[in-house]
């Protein structure tokens, strides 16, 4: 799939989302050939490193609103929950390289990812609530974790977007730098890693992620769940459909 580009160079397989005219949304047949790649490249001995990145004007916009709504994620098995799964339970290394719009899942499964560098035109958002549904990827556990409960509160409860900046100031990306470089810049810190010894990397990550891995998964599991329930419920009828019809959900009476 050309929407889903895979590069193997050196130890390190790169997944760039490729539907910049779309605004790297994804969709679930996009969702499908993700989950795939993460899941062979932890069994794949030649895979070292994993990077996710997209355009230096765009990370991704998340869910692409038609497809989602053709192809709703019912169940803990949907391709996009199976994608966070793969990635949050992943042994090696994972590198995220963020420019531009990061919205829903283009934030939360940046939680599940070791290394994370923005561009300074990065702007994070999870507008779950004003969707009428929940957070998913355990964003929900994660980012109070990361942020402090008032903090993620501002993100996951209002829906309230933040910069490049303010992501680093919390720690969900370790530095920031042009757009332009972004990409380029976590190549070489990928190679840096593919350099190094992999029992010891994987070692590291697993001790690093022990304490709180079962949990991560249950809490996975428990919110899409929740996902799945709420997306038949009134109020995600309603912040879809007046999203469609370009107009100011109406939520006094849900």
């Amino acid at each position: 799939m050309t929407e889903i580009l895979k590069h193997m160079d050196g130890g390190v397989l790169t997944l760039t989302f490729s539907r910049v005219d779309k605004k790297n949304s994804l969709t679930e047949a996009m969702y499908i050939v993700l989950a795939d790649a993460v899941e062979q490249a932890e069994r794949d001995t030649t895979v070292r490193v994993l990077v996710l990145q997209g355009h230096e004007t765009v990370f991704s916009a998340g869910n692409d609103i038609a497809d989602f709504l053709s192809h709703p994620p019912e169940t803990p098995d949907a391709p996009v929950f199976r994608l966070l799964r793969n990635i949050a339970a992943f042994s090696k290394p994972v590198l995220a390289a963020v420019a531009g719009p990061a919205v829903g899942i283009g934030t939360t499964l940046l939680f599940h990812c070791d290394l994370v560098y923005a561009g300074d035109n990065a702007v994070f958002v999870m507008p779950f609530v004003n969707l009428g549904v929940c957070p998913e990827a355990a964003s929900s556990l994660l980012a109070p974790q990361m942020m402090g409960y008032h903090r993620a509160a501002d993100a996951l409860l209002l829906g309230e977007p933040f910069m490049a900046e303010a992501a680093l100031e919390i720690g969900l990306v370790n530095r920031v730098l042009p757009p332009t470089e972004v990409n380029s810049y976590v190549q070489a810190q990928a190679r840096k890693l593919a350099a190094k010894p992999m029992s010891s990397l994987r070692e590291t990550k697993r001790l690093m992620k022990a304490g709180q891995a079962q949990r991560v998964q249950q809490h996975m599991n428990d919110e899409a769940a929740a996902f799945g329930r709420m997306l038949k419920e009134p109020a995600a009828k309603e912040a879809f459909g007046a999203f469609l019809e370009k107009r100011k959900p109406d939520f006094s009476k849900l």
